[in-house]
């Protein structure tokens, strides 16, 4: 679970951009959305998916992780899938692992808790994410961009409500997510 850290929502030019999972043409938007993050800041040196298979909620991290793993990406890396995920109890070993996480062009992406008319929403940003926040976990602050898809309603029993998230929206939001980073690049 992340929060947003330092987004400056500028008016004339975003610097954060929310599309609906589920709205028209998705995919789309939010292909434009990381173009423009890629624009500002270069492409993805590394894409960085946080989340556990073992919470349906945080598993969206993983999910767009398995997925982008599979497709040919050049020499983009990809951490943090099914198989192998990055959560909050071994994020620090890759960090130690990798240091370059905290300097090159890493994409974050996690999922979070919001507000109950922001579920299902995805906001690409620039400026890092904090892994781990709405549910109260320490750990560094991660990503030169970011993306957060709100997989569930937060304020109350986090732990309960991740593991109770419907399967169904996580899996849709993390293609869409997946589709539109592919497309981004022009490799769709």
């Amino acid at each position: 679970m992340a929060d947003i850290v330092g987004v400056n929502r500028a008016s004339g030019g975003y610097q954060e951009k929310r599309v609906q999972y589920d709205a028209p043409g998705a995919v789309l938007e939010l292909s434009a959305a990381l173009k423009w993050l890629w624009r500002r800041e270069g492409i993805p040196e590394t894409v960085l998916c946080i989340g556990t298979d073992r919470s349906t909620g945080d598993a969206l991290g993983p999910l767009v992780g398995t997925t982008l793993s599979q497709k040919r990406l050049g020499p983009i890396r990809v951490f943090g899938t099914l198989e192998d995920p990055v959560h909050a109890a071994n994020l620090t070993d890759y960090i130690r692992a990798y240091p370059s996480l905290l300097t090159s062009r890493v994409f974050a992406i996690d999922a979070s808790l919001g507000r109950l008319p922001d579920v299902g929403t995805l906001t690409a940003a620039l400026g890092p994410l904090k892994p781990g926040a709405g549910v109260n976990k320490q750990l560094p602050a991660l990503g030169r961009y970011h993306l957060t898809g709100t997989v569930n309603v937060g304020g109350f029993m986090e732990f309960f409500v991740l593991q109770n998230t419907r399967l169904n929206v996580v899996m849709k939001m993390a293609s869409c997510i997946a589709e539109a980073f592919v497309q981004s690049l022009g490799l769709s």
